[in-house]
């Protein structure tokens, strides 16, 4: 016998013999809706059958429950910071080519001057004077590198490299980066992305918001303006 809903449609084939005797209601395991059983064949159909209402329970056993449909929930909608657009891998290596030239310019400058004046001070006074002076101009190089990097990062969100590409960091809720997070991103977070060969910047080609891993250690993104 065949059951079809009149209310949404649903429709199932169901063995005559799983239907409870006296039965003349059903109820649809789709809409839940109730509606009479259509009668049996002539040959099998008593003269009279009194309408009697069932349960919940019967009429599930009546009818095969349908699996509900697994519906996908929606995505939730992007951010203001997120549907900004990004600027991708090449875009951003270029940016540090040249703050890595401008820096290179201005670290050697300021080595220079702090070779010559220690090394007149130090001369004929310490017999290793040239061992630590090359040590003093390295730390003070990296300390210039980092200084550069930290202060234009959270003044601006922007260093001259990024400036002339028109590229800025920002924090994923959109707001100024500021120094704090310029230093968890530029120190530690670019130090991480360099000791794992390189991959922390990589990721800035394959992920979808061209975040490296300094920028998702300190939830930041660079945009294009």
């Amino acid at each position: 016998m065949n059951l079809t809903c009149p209310h949404c449609g649903f429709s199932k084939e169901i063995d005559p013999a799983r239907i409870p005797s006296g039965m003349t209601r059903v109820i649809c395991p789709r809409c839940k809706e109730p509606f009479p059983r259509p009668e049996a064949p002539a040959e099998s159909a008593p003269d009279l059958v009194e309408e009697t209402a069932v349960s919940a329970a019967a009429a599930d056993a009546a009818v095969l429950p349908m699996e509900p449909t697994r519906t996908v929930p929606p995505a939730p909608p992007m951010t203001y910071a997120e549907s900004l657009p990004k600027a991708g891998f090449w875009m951003r290596a270029v940016a540090s080519l040249l703050d890595s030239l401008l820096l290179g310019l201005v670290q050697f400058v300021f080595s220079l001057i702090l070779g010559l004046t220690a090394g007149t001070m130090l001369s004929g006074v310490e017999p290793h004077g040239e061992a630590f002076v090359g040590l003093m101009a390295t730390l003070f190089g990296a300390l210039v590198g980092l200084t550069y990097s930290v202060f234009f990062t959270g003044y601006c969100g922007q260093t001259p490299g990024k400036m002339a590409l028109r590229i800025k960091v920002i924090r994923t809720t959109g707001e100024e980066i500021g120094y704090g997070r310029a230093f968890v991103r530029e120190v530690p977070g670019k130090f991480l992305s360099s000791i794992l060969l390189g991959i922390g910047y990589l990721m800035v080609a394959f992920d979808s918001q061209k975040q490296g891993l300094h920028d998702r250690i300190a939830n930041t993104y660079v945009i294009k303006l």
